[in-house]
């Protein structure tokens, strides 16, 4: 089919127009060069989302911690292996913000002064690459960060050793503990750690190990000490600046979620609920995932952290969901369950129902001062007549019920917590037994199961502690049948927009 705007004068006016006004708003400059934009590049070298003043605050509670005769030091991140993004590990960024590779921190105790350690500049890969700061950066370094001083890379070692000598210095303090980086947490680090020890022909002993190893041979007059209980109670305690960031991954983990229910049909697969998760994180501008996503189909949800299903839904299915984004550092930890077919079928309202009222008896009495321990005994005295009250439909699941509550009672005392911290990691460092308090910011996750019939449910939600009291910032999210039920009865991003290439 043909058709000519001299035949049609109402398209011939209607293009014309279109075409004015779009010439009309493009600067003339625009029409005469290759690109508008004549800026190199616009990547920021340093983060807009903390001062220099909260950096420094950090390091001088570091000061005031490690006392007047010792100084920290503390290994940034080494280049990647492999196209991947550099990024800075968790401890270094905390400290300085500064994302340049190979990086050393000193903080001297006594002059409470700190010094970066920096490599020389890298002319033909900031040719193709973009460009890092370097020790040829120094000034802009300090401009940015706030950091005292800027050193070459290749004056650490005889610095190191000067204070080795140097009479006023009694400690060393460093992380003992491997680094976190993007989805690496402590915990995952170590694992990785003892299951290289399987391999008879691997006999590294992880980077942090090596460096001090390293550091222990240029500190024989010094006594070695952990800088890793200092830095975990500090990151306990979030500013507004860390909160800010944590709730816009938060909220970009809750849409997310709610637009994978959204386009929920029998038939759906994992993967395909995973790619709605990353398009709206990527299209909001994280910087990766805090984890691998764990996107549970029927009984799959039973191995928790099960990931990589490649079943589809089927009419019946229970979906789990708990996949979380980093958003500049700082990372979110949320998981609903919704029905496949779009309703809680008898059984899944029974045992979802129980779960649910458990689940919120706890998130309701956190309250500011109160002890994990007191919350839970809070909690257990008051479910005892509601759980007298509920009917089950089978004598496992009324087993099961009793079982999971008992564990909890079993598990009282001093010592436990509610469930992790989550920050620049997702199960974020720090000792949460202790009082609840402004800053924190962890979630809770029962899990519950029917042993006899692969049955696993389990729920996450942000909580988040200021001076104004308790928030469940993930509360936008439904986990009432309702309003799961609802949510379901909406067009998907998967109904509006399916590409599956054949």
């Amino acid at each position: 089919m043909k058709f000519s705007l001299k035949s049609d004068p109402v398209l011939t006016i209607f293009f014309g127009i279109i075409l004015f006004t779009t010439f009309a708003v493009i600067p003339a400059d625009a029409q005469h060069s290759w690109n508008t934009s004549t800026e190199k590049e616009e990547r920021p070298l340093f983060t807009k989302h903390f001062s220099q003043a909260e950096f420094s605050e950090r390091r001088n509670k570091v000061y005031d911690q490690i006392g007047n005769d010792s100084f920290a030091i503390l290994q940034g991140a080494p280049m990647p292996m492999g196209f991947q993004f550099f990024r800075q590990n968790n401890e270094f960024y905390y400290l300085s913000g500064i994302e340049s590779p190979y990086a050393y921190l000193i903080l001297d105790g006594p002059d409470r002064v700190a010094t970066v350690y920096l490599q020389d500049r890298n002319e033909r890969r900031e040719y193709g690459e973009g460009k890092v700061l370097s020790y040829q950066d120094a000034d802009l370094v300090k401009d940015l960060s706030g950091i005292d001083a800027v050193k070459h890379i290749d004056d650490l070692k005889p610095d190191i050793e000067a204070l080795n000598e140097d009479r006023g210095y009694s400690n060393v303090f460093t992380h003992l503990s491997p680094y976190e980086n993007l989805g690496v947490t402590r915990s995952i680090a170590n694992r990785t750690l003892n299951d290289r020890q399987n391999d008879p022909f691997d006999e590294r002993p992880g980077r942090h190990q090596e460096f001090i190893e390293h550091l222990e041979k240029l500190t024989t007059t010094l006594e070695m000490q952990n800088l890793d209980p200092i830095t975990d109670e500090m990151r306990k305690i979030k500013s507004a600046a860390e909160i800010e960031l944590i709730t816009k991954s938060s909220d970009l983990q809750g849409h997310a979620i709610m637009e994978s229910i959204r386009s929920t049909k029998p038939g759906i697969k994992a993967y395909e609920m995973e790619a709605i998760a990353r398009y709206i994180y990527w299209k909001n501008g994280v910087e990766g995932e805090g984890y691998y996503a764990l996107t549970h189909i029927g009984p799959d949800a039973y191995m928790n952290h099960y990931h990589g299903s490649e079943r589809s839904a089927r009419d019946g299915d229970m979906i789990l969901m708990d996949y979380g984004p980093v958003y500049d550092y700082y990372t979110s930890d949320m998981a609903r369950m919704w029905p496949a077919n779009g309703t809680f079928n008898p059984v899944q309202r029974e045992l979802y129902s129980f779960y649910l009222e458990f689940y919120e008896a706890i998130l309701y009495n956190i309250e500011i001062g109160r002890t994990p321990e007191e919350i839970m005994r809070k909690t257990l005295n008051e479910f005892e007549n509601v759980f007298a009250d509920m009917e089950f439909s089978k004598e496992i699941y009324r087993q099961a019920a009793e079982e999971f509550i008992v564990s909890y009672q079993q598990r009282l005392n001093p010592n436990m917590g509610l469930g992790h911290g989550v920050g620049l990691a997702v199960h974020d460092v720090g000792d949460y037994s202790t009082p609840i308090e402004p800053g924190m910011v962890f979630v809770i996750e029962p899990q519950f199961r029917v042993p006899e019939e692969n049955i696993y449910l389990r729920l996450e939600d942000m909580i988040v502690v200021t001076e104004d009291g308790v928030e469940v910032i993930t509360d936008f999210v439904p986990r009432d049948i309702d309003g799961i039920e609802a949510l379901m009865a909406e067009e998907g991003m998967l109904q509006r927009f399916d590409f599956t290439l054949e």
